[in-house]
């Protein structure tokens, strides 16, 4: 699979979510080497806090493939998923994780992330998730770039 393609769909796919408005993370969910779901954050359109990308984008592939077991699935996140994203990704069983910039990047920027690592998470759970971190880092903190220059941001 060309992991770069589908990391860079995330991140066009979160550079949208900035223009309108939402919080700088996007989600990509592959199976087979086909998109599956690509989404961007959307807590505030929503509001929903529980809204976070990768949570949103494993619901729009749930119900595309009309199954809560994503088994062979892989998600691209632009960022480190949070503790609540992480074990939505082990409950559908996605087998790996490609994320960009770290959960630690987002609390620098006043995001309240709980300062777990995904490791960390996997090790404590005994989850079978492979974990791949720091991957098109750079592309990923541009996003964050992006979005502090946006007049209106908003955190949560």
């Amino acid at each position: 699979m060309n992991h770069e393609y589908f990391m860079r769909l995330a991140i066009e796919k979160c550079f949208e979510g900035i223009r309108y408005g939402q919080s700088p993370f996007g989600a990509c969910i592959v199976k087979s080497g086909k998109v599956i779901s690509c989404v961007h954050n959307t807590v505030w359109k929503s509001t929903d806090i529980t809204a976070h990308a990768e949570v949103h984008a494993i619901r729009a592939a749930c119900k595309r493939l009309k199954t809560v077991d994503l088994s062979g699935c892989v998600i691209y996140s632009t960022c480190e998923p949070c503790p609540m994203c992480f074990s939505a990704i082990h409950w559908a069983k996605i087998s790996t994780i490609y994320y960009g910039s770290n959960i630690s990047d987002a609390q620098s920027l006043g995001f309240g992330e709980l300062t777990i690592s995904n490791k960390r998470m996997k090790s404590l759970a005994g989850s079978s998730v492979k974990v791949v971190g720091n991957f098109l880092r750079g592309e990923a903190l541009e996003l964050f770039n992006t979005w502090m220059m946006q007049e209106k941001r908003r955190l949560y």
